[in-house]
């Protein structure tokens, strides 16, 4: 009898979700802002818009201690975000104690004069304003060089442009070789020695992309990225071809690659962060956009964390054989 109730509960327990819910004392004790551009930024999700940056992703690399508060804008360089009054509305948020993640590079080196800096000078001299008001008021900066583009192509289709990818279609890509080739040069080196020279953590994002790209080599590495097929998505009836720009899964791989790099340069933040098996959220900033597609995405047999980002959601069902953990965030029910 007592053989067959424990069998019984053991079973159960295969296809029982386990909440661990939000409370009081999880709330954010410190923000990241971030500042940056497109690879970066948040991004709609109306039409099905498959285009995500990094940083809309990283709140769920993170506990409810952290709040994640991105001020990355698509197309904007370090002489832009400033020019056009993002760094005060930055500045005026911010309290002591809370960091601010810098990135920019991708669109400092593009020749627009709304746009362009000089690496040495002006390039530098804006990372050094945001490091040194930071640092005013109490923050604690950190300073990102530019991800990667992936260009396996001695003479790739860049533009004068990334902003003109998003209206890209598939053409193909003919020539394509082995090797991942730098496009940002200078401007990938300048961030480093800034951080070396104002004592200011630094995160390679540019090195750990490279690796990351080169890894998948020139094939699988497009998952990254806004490769789409004429006719694969609504959104895109004859494909898309974007090389800059990061679909759902690859901002999700480089945000889970850059936090772990942001817990070993900054130590104060290595408690905070967590790796989760699947995260949902009805903002898009999950790989899921519902909960019960996320437990349907569990394979059988195997157990799995869920962290529930937002949104409010019934109990899911959960098949036999599964055994799924839900965390859900501050700003998510489960009822």
């Amino acid at each position: 009898m007592h053989r067959y109730i424990l069998r019984t509960l053991r079973t159960a327990l295969l296809f029982t979700v386990v909440l661990v819910l939000c409370t009081a004392g999880k709330r954010p004790a410190l923000t990241i802002f971030m500042i940056g551009d497109s690879t970066m930024a948040n991004k709609s999700i109306a039409n099905g818009n498959l285009e995500r940056g990094w940083g809309m992703v990283l709140q769920g690399f993170f506990t409810d201690r952290v709040l994640v508060d991105n001020h990355a804008v698509n197309g904007r360089s370090s002489k832009s975000f400033i020019d056009e009054g993002r760094w005060d509305t930055v500045l005026a948020k911010m309290k002591k104690g809370d960091y601010v993640f810098i990135q920019f590079g991708h669109n400092d080196e593009k020749p627009q004069p709304d746009r362009h800096t000089d690496v040495g000078s002006t390039f530098d001299a804006n990372l050094e304003r945001f490091v040194r008001e930071t640092r005013e008021r109490g923050g604690i900066p950190v300073l990102f060089n530019c991800v990667v583009r992936r260009n396996f192509q001695s003479e790739a289709k860049l533009g004068d442009d990334d902003e003109k990818l998003r209206n890209s279609v598939y053409e193909g890509e003919p020539n394509v070789g082995d090797v991942l080739i730098d496009t940002h040069g200078e401007y990938a080196k300048a961030p480093k020695r800034v951080a070396e020279r104002l004592h200011v953590p630094f995160v390679d994002a540019n090195a750990i992309t490279h690796n990351l790209e080169q890894s998948l080599g020139a094939e699988k590495s497009k998952d990254l990225h806004l490769w789409l097929l004429p006719g694969q998505v609504p959104s895109h009836p004859k494909g898309r071809q974007d090389n800059t720009h990061y679909s759902v899964y690859g901002a999700h791989v480089v945000a889970g690659l850059l936090v772990d790099e942001i817990a070993r340069q900054v130590p104060a933040l290595k408690k905070f962060v967590r790796h989760y098996d699947y995260i949902v959220s009805d903002e898009g900033r999950g790989n899921f956009m519902t909960l019960q597609e996320a437990v349907d995405a569990v394979p059988a047999g195997q157990k799995a964390v869920v962290r529930v980002l937002h949104g409010e959601w019934k109990k899911p069902v959960v098949p036999k054989g599964k055994r799924v953990k839900l965390s859900v965030s501050c700003n998510a029910s489960v009822e």
